[in-house]
């Protein structure tokens, strides 16, 4: 980086680092015990700390990265300061933890911008620079920054695998890959993710060349018709029925496939994907997920995606292909009437934000759920048309793995979506800075909102003595 821009980005990473240590700080003050999955993080990450390596709480559902990841950071830390006594593994010092996973994900999320924007020479730095930024405050994210929670370790490892996989270091991709798969099972998805990015760029290169192959002998057909369609169905069986390409790609994602392996092999062991208690985390077809990530992009991602000039263009789109719109209109109507599911965490526990979304929306009356299928419909189409300067193998690969880690989960959790969005971000076009400062700007006003009313509007349960408190 020139000297210029290091300062900058320097000068962003350190004073947003500072002001999360000040947060930190009042969040340790306010809540100084575990709050809510802390209850099992805490405790399990603590008996590490003390060398009971095979204890394990049947509670928590997810792999022990995080424990082991911790151990590793403070003990080392403590050697080194002296420290001794309870302040080892305190909860203070493994939320502290997130803190340094938080200013990772900066740095992560700013090389990723680099590397996938490299082309984009109208972009200036202060821009990259800034959007990183706003992407490091990502509400849903950020707030976990201040707790024990899996989510910006889990973040952490899966942009770094992501960011390697793009330099073509394929085996070190592998191997964060399942870091990260340690921190949550769901990660397994983006590892598939990498490996389909290697797998969409030969697929581009080849389909080029059959299109130009086809631009020779002076065959054409209009752009975005059927026959097109068609023939590049054709081409992707052709290309993944060759055993030569199949032998090149294996290849190239080998790394990849070992960890899609070994994976098969945890699940077959293990009985399926959860570890721990099963009875609350049921896979199952929940179709509707999808427009509840829709819905939330465009809400996170309104500056891009919720503007007059969209929903021209969508306008003018759905009187152009009204016959196929109103196709789509029919599958989602009967997606949501066969598979929606209401998790019970959902209705009894008033803590989190989905508990109101769902009671204040979606629970006014049966026909709302059905009435917001226009709104899910011009989210897709919004969200897909950003994604348009990225070839079409990679918008498929994308929105396979969107549906693999979205559309099995019963519970509507915000937390589901981070990783789904990060990726979306990162790829989609960099907006004018007016609407940059935009977003970072929301992003602010809604860490505020969201850390002051966990931090003062509390409430209690009246069969419990603890305090309450509103989180994501």
């Amino acid at each position: 980086m020139e000297r210029a821009v290091a300062y900058g980005f320097s000068g962003a990473m350190s004073g947003a680092f500072l002001l999360s240590c000040l947060l930190f700080a009042a969040v340790s003050r306010r809540q100084r015990g575990p709050y809510m999955d802390e209850a099992f993080h805490v405790p399990q990450a603590q008996a590490y700390c003390q060398g009971r390596f095979l204890q394990w709480d049947p509670m928590i559902t997810t792999l022990p990265g995080l424990y082991l990841v911790s151990v590793g950071v403070v003990k080392p830390a403590a050697w080194l300061l002296g420290w001794t006594g309870s302040v080892v593994c305190s909860v203070g010092m493994l939320r502290f933890i997130n803190l340094l996973f938080n200013a990772g994900n900066f740095y992560l999320l700013y090389l990723l911008l680099l590397k996938i924007h490299q082309k984009n020479k109208a972009v200036s730095d202060f821009q990259r620079i800034l959007s990183a930024l706003t992407l490091a405050t990502f509400p849903t994210l950020y707030f976990f920054t201040f707790l024990y929670y899996t989510d910006p370790g889990s973040v952490f490892f899966t942009l770094f695998s992501y960011l390697m996989c793009l330099y073509g270091n394929h085996k070190t991709s592998a191997l964060l890959g399942f870091c990260g798969f340690m921190f949550r099972q769901t990660n397994i998805v983006w590892t598939v993710f990498c490996a389909g990015n290697v797998v969409a760029e030969k697929l581009n290169e080849a389909w080029k060349i059959e299109l130009q192959k086809k631009k020779d002998e002076k065959i054409s057909s209009r752009k975005g018709s059927f026959s097109d369609l068609t023939r590049m169905l054709q081409f992707l069986v052709e290309y993944l029925m060759s055993p030569k390409n199949l032998v090149t790609l294996t290849a190239l994602t080998w790394p990849y496939i070992i960890l899609v392996s070994v994976f098969i092999v945890f699940v077959f062991i293990n009985g399926g994907i959860v570890v721990g208690d099963r009875s609350s985390h049921e896979a199952c077809l929940h179709f509707p997920q999808l427009f509840y990530f829709l819905s939330f992009t465009v809400f996170f991602s309104f500056p891009h995606l919720l503007t007059l000039t969209k929903i021209r263009k969508f306008l003018l789109s759905l009187r152009k292909h009204l016959v196929q719109y109103s196709l789509i209109t029919v599958i989602c109507l009967f997606l949501i009437w066969k598979f929606t599911y209401v998790h019970k965490y959902l209705l009894a526990d008033n803590r989190h934000y989905t508990f109101y979304v769902w009671r204040k929306v979606f629970q006014r009356h049966e026909l709302v759920k059905y009435l917001l299928v226009p709104f899910y419909i011009f989210a897709g189409w919004s969200f897909a048309d950003m994604l348009k300067s990225k070839s079409i193998f990679w918008i498929l690969m994308y929105f396979v793995c969107l549906l693999a880690v979205t559309v099995p989960q019963k519970l509507l959790e915000f937390r589901y979506f981070i990783l789904p969005f990060l990726i979306y971000r990162l790829n989609i076009p960099f907006l004018s800075l007016y609407r940059q400062l935009l977003e970072l700007a929301f992003y602010i006003l809604v860490n505020a909102v969201t850390l002051y009313v966990f931090l003062n509007r509390t409430f209690q349960w009246e069969n419990s003595d603890e305090v309450q408190r509103f989180m994501w």
